[in-house]
């Protein structure tokens, strides 16, 4: 049977995550050093002492997040001997993860793919003013009806599903006002729950459009090599390997719905058995198991982890 490992996105930051990894091993320090090195700034710090919100902001969460995985990823192929590409035979990324699941199959270098994190963050929070976006998880409903929701709040503005997580998790993301009256008309049509998140910006729907700009500049800059593995892009639910689809799909990224659920079923169809989730939190691994109680879940964030996983391959 076929592995693949995943990366997750925004929302498993943690002040502390890295830390464990940052103790136990020299590599993962480097690792660490080298990303303050690309940003000029001292994310590192910020990862592991915190302020929380100072972390959450997106233009630090999104790297930072990036270091983590990257760091778990050199620990395996440096200290327990595991090379990706010979371990593995898919790779795939929540959101910002695609960018952590591309460098670690050495279509970007490290420090590019830390200053192309920034610029996204920085892109997407500058897209739509603080306040005028919003975003909202709704559980209990699937696509078709989340879809349904969005077209009936939307009135005009923006509104539409913005991440397919899992059977029943869809988050809608779009003007403020749109979505507070989606989470209403939700609430009414049988979702179990409704939760406005707290995020700074409403990613992953047209009012993104900015950031798919100035990130399809930034790709031009520094566009991706052939990766050592195949991406199941977020965009598609299809696994590329072709350097410039993979760069139209990171820009599309910005703008279209993750289809993780989708990707996670692809996957599953390419033979796929186990998920090994690299970097902060076990978000990826617990939605693997919504989606099918077939696929194994395995999250790899610390010293203990990489133990586990060396046994287990």
């Amino acid at each position: 049977m076929a592995r693949a490992f995943i990366f997750p996105g925004q929302g498993s930051q943690a002040v502390g995550m890295g830390q464990e990894l940052a103790e136990a091993s020299t590599v993962a320090r480097h690792l660490f050093q080298e990303v303050d090195d690309a940003l000029s700034q001292h994310l590192s710090r910020l990862m592991l002492e915190g302020p929380e919100d100072e972390l959450r902001l997106t233009e630090n969460a999104q790297p930072a997040l990036m270091a983590v995985s990257l760091a778990v990823v050199r620990v395996l192929e440096q200290e327990a001997g595991i090379d990706l590409a010979e371990a593995g035979d898919l790779v795939a990324g929540h959101s910002l993860g695609e960018y952590s699941a591309l460098a670690a199959v050495g279509a970007f270098e490290v420090a590019e793919a830390a200053r192309l994190l920034k610029l996204r963050g920085q892109a997407m929070q500058a897209a739509v003013p603080v306040g005028e976006g919003a975003m909202a998880a709704l559980l209990g409903l699937d696509l078709e009806a989340a879809r349904a929701v969005a077209e009936e709040a939307a009135q005009g503005e923006v509104c539409a599903p913005a991440n397919d997580n899992a059977p029943g998790q869809v988050v809608l993301s779009g003007h403020k006002s749109a979505i507070e009256r989606a989470v209403e008309v939700a609430a009414g049509q049988g979702a179990r729950k409704c939760v406005l998140l707290p995020v700074s910006a409403p990613f992953h729907c047209t009012l993104m459009a900015p950031a798919a700009e100035a990130m399809a500049e930034a790709l031009d800059r520094s566009p991706p090599r052939a990766p050592r593995l195949p991406l199941v892009s977020n965009v598609s639910a299809e696994s590329v390997a072709d350097p410039e689809v993979i760069r139209y799909l990171l820009v599309q990224q910005v703008t279209e719905m993750v289809r993780w659920r989708e990707s996670v079923l692809f996957m599953k169809a390419q033979g796929v058995d186990t998920l090994i989730e690299l970097g902060a939190g076990k978000v990826l691994s617990g939605l693997t198991r919504r989606i099918d109680r077939e696929l194994t879940g395995l999250a790899v964030g610390g010293p203990g982890d990489v133990e586990t996983l060396q046994k287990s391959l």
